[in-house]
């Protein structure tokens, strides 16, 4: 595993700097909380680990659902 430190605002390139595959920012840190904005190609699947498993759980038993809708981030908020 790779841990990195980052600041609000920063950002860390996924593959080729030339090329990326995708982007992951820092959008937020309030508190506890940070708010983490993914810029990837809608082909590329990006789940929370919980919603994860629930797809992984539904694939066992034969299921294919949708659990959520991505939705346009707002800007500030």
């Amino acid at each position: 595993m790779l841990v990195i430190t980052r600041r609000e605002g920063e950002e860390v390139v996924i593959g080729d700097p030339a090329s990326p595959i995708g982007v992951v920012r820092i959008a937020a840190i309030k508190g506890d909380r940070v708010r983490i904005a993914f810029e990837f190609p809608r082909t590329v699947e990006v789940h929370r680990r919980e919603v994860a498993e629930q797809i992984m759980s539904n694939n066992e038993n034969g299921e294919r659902n949708v659990i959520g809708q991505i939705r346009p981030a707002t800007e500030g908020g």
